[in-house]
């Protein structure tokens, strides 16, 4: 993994969350790499209707798991989701809101500049 991740406008990545802690590499920002697959890259303040939208679509982000060290999730907390997920809850109505400077810049492979900003809390 490259130090050297940026968010959606350039600078260095912030925190999203170390509690609960999030990341593909959890280490509580959305920093990403050829590994990530996925591409945990949406810092997102998790919504009661985010979280039934995902666990209808086969992703139950509400049930811990123990055993993986996954506490389960609840609203309010953040967490770096895959963009491809939060692209699609935008499309049904119910993305979660975005922190920017925690999105990384990899998110604009799949999410537009303008969609991320109409979904911000931290808009500059």
């Amino acid at each position: 993994m490259t130090t050297d991740q940026r968010y959606v406008f350039g600078a260095a990545l912030a925190t999203c969350s170390t509690d609960p802690m999030t990341g593909f590499f959890r280490t509580g920002d959305c920093a990403t790499d050829a590994r990530d697959r996925g591409a945990h890259v949406a810092c997102a303040e998790l919504t009661a209707d985010f979280l039934a939208f995902s666990k209808a679509q086969g992703n139950d982000l509400v049930t811990p798991r123990p055993e993986f060290g996954f506490p389960g999730l609840k609203p309010g907390d953040c967490w770096c989701l895959c963009a491809a997920r939060w692209a699609e809850a935008a499309d049904a109505g119910c993305a979660p809101k975005v922190k920017l400077t925690a999105t990384h810049e990899r998110a604009l492979q799949t999410i537009d500049l303008e969609t991320l900003k109409a979904h911000a809390i931290d808009v500059m």
